[in-house]
């Protein structure tokens, strides 16, 4: 998460108000942003690695999220795992684990 903030803050930040903007509709309303914020990390080492290794509670964050998409707060349990293994990470050419903030 900080990688991406710090690579693609601008995508970030405007993916983060749509959102907060449009509580009820903002998986149809917010794609292209998504689209794009996904678009600028993709090629990011680091986010491919977190990606590559954290795919499971990542992509069960992502389906609590089109689950609860009028109540976001009900999968703060997914994205709390997400970050837990996000931290787990190593780089295999850095050998040291990765910065990732607590929430």
């Amino acid at each position: 998460m900080e990688i991406t903030a710090k690579y693609c803050r601008k995508e970030m930040e405007d993916y983060g108000m749509c959102v907060a903007s449009n509580p009820s509709s903002w998986q149809q309303d917010c794609h292209q942003l998504k689209v794009k914020v996904a678009h600028c990390t993709s090629s990011h080492p680091v986010i491919q690695k977190i990606r590559s290794d954290c795919s499971e509670p990542f992509s069960a964050f992502e389906q609590c999220l089109k689950l609860n998409q009028t109540s976001v707060g009900n999968c703060s349990e997914h994205i709390s795992k997400f970050l837990a293994c996000a931290e787990t990470v190593k780089l295999s050419s850095l050998g040291e684990p990765i910065a990732v903030p607590h929430v």
